[in-house]
């Protein structure tokens, strides 16, 4: 049996399910304007979770009755009327995996928008934060049924990289193209020797080239690693005193940061 109201107060609680809830009380230890949902609970996007990933599943408002100006917190996500998927204000507690009981005073919050992020300067010791990661997931290229799903390594520094193999050779030629984009002075390389022992070392690096050099002018066979940091922009500040991204000392416009403005728009 289902009921299609356009409105409905619930003067004492609301239940969903046939469960009994300890927290929310029975009979005269009943909690009024408490509700129990035995089932997994959806909020927001209808269509955003195809599955019940958790027991509540908050995905983002796409209802367009809400009118949220651009200067709230989180408007700007995605899209200008649309607000943070999860805010709450208050005493906020999470257990078991995260591990996290923080008290946030008035004028604080925490968010999440596909990750947690508890932000209360000065209250209960320093933030805690699970950072979004950088995913991607695919269609498992050998699985049927199944799929892959990868993310991205994490540094201090803005690197790239480049991988192979030498053989018969002295010298590794790097990209053209670093050049421009790769300060080569930050230059790391790693060398695994295939077959046999070589002592294969780098004898010196320049922009264009690492040349390699092996014991008694044995024949070289190995793969390698390179990494080189970014020239097109300043380094990165790893750490720095603030208490959101917003107080990045150095210059933020060449960042999009994981977990906050993460697609962010200016009108």
């Amino acid at each position: 049996m289902s009921f299609n109201l356009d409105d409905a107060n619930i003067g004492a609680q609301l239940k969903v399910g046939t469960g009994i809830f300890p927290a929310i009380g029975e009979g005269v230890t009943r909690v009024n304007g408490s509700a129990g949902m035995e089932g997994p609970v959806v909020i927001g996007n209808p269509t955003q979770f195809p599955i019940p990933y958790g027991t509540l599943n908050v995905g983002p408002c796409v209802n367009s009755d809400l009118k949220i100006p651009p200067f709230v917190p989180g408007a700007l996500i995605r899209g200008l009327s649309n607000p943070y998927s999860l805010a709450v204000a208050g005493d906020a507690a999470i257990f078991n995996n995260l591990d996290v009981a923080l008290r946030v005073q008035s004028g604080n919050e925490i968010v999440a928008q596909g990750h947690v992020v508890s932000y209360a300067p000065g209250v209960g010791g320093p933030p805690h934060f699970l950072a979004a990661k950088k995913n991607f997931d695919i269609p498992h290229p050998t699985k049927e049924g199944w799929r892959l799903r990868h993310t991205c390594p994490e540094g201090p520094s803005n690197d790239v990289y480049v991988r192979g193999r030498v053989t018969n050779k002295n010298e590794i030629i790097l990209p053209t193209y670093w050049k421009e984009l790769v300060d080569w002075t930050t230059i790391t390389v790693n060398l695994t020797p295939i077959g046999a022992h070589q002592n294969v070392i780098v004898k010196r690096i320049d922009e264009e080239k690492v040349y390699l050099q092996a014991h008694g002018g044995m024949p070289i066979n190995c793969f390698y690693h390179i990494y080189g940091t970014r020239s097109d922009g300043e380094r990165l500040i790893p750490e720095y005193e603030g208490e959101s991204p917003a107080d990045y000392p150095g210059n933020n416009d060449e960042y999009s940061v994981s977990g906050y403005h993460y697609d962010k728009r200016e009108v």
